[in-house]
């Protein structure tokens, strides 16, 4: 029920932040922008918040959300409409969205279960134990 209730969050926000940039500022269509805000909303919550964010910063998380907004809005836009401004519309599109990306992770630490984080990252500092025995079965050999 959580996620329903981050991607509804998600979906309302991106659907107003797109409709004023694409819809007023470079007449796409209300349901072009809808189609583009749905596709785009699924797949920036799946890839970015939970798989990405989990693993990584809020920093890199925004970045990549930057790079697959600009490229979903790029080829929808391009795909959707005739207008001649696709990579301008796209650019602007793509860095309302990454600044609305960087505090919707914010949100989402704030409002996401402590159970669900239960990841543990170790920082690579680990050592190998050996010892004096290391092969067991060559005192055979040289008894023979």
């Amino acid at each position: 029920m959580e996620h329903l209730k981050n991607m509804l969050v998600k979906f309302i926000a991106s659907f107003v932040l797109l409709y004023a940039i694409l819809g007023v500022g470079f007449d796409v269509s209300f349901g072009n922008v809808l189609w583009i805000t749905l596709v785009l909303g699924v797949l920036a919550y799946v890839l970015g918040d939970q798989l990405l964010l989990r693993r990584s910063n809020n920093t890199v998380s925004t970045i990549s959300d930057f790079a697959l907004a600009f490229l979903v809005i790029y080829f929808m836009t391009d795909a959707l409409t005739v207008g001649d401004d696709v990579f301008q519309a796209a650019l602007i599109a793509a860095i309302g969205v990454a600044i609305f990306e960087y505090f919707f992770h914010k949100y989402l630490a704030a409002n996401t279960d402590e159970e669900e984080t239960t990841d543990v990252y170790t920082d690579g500092n680990l050592q190998t134990e050996t010892s004096e025995e290391l092969h067991p079965d060559d005192k055979d050999i040289d008894d023979e």
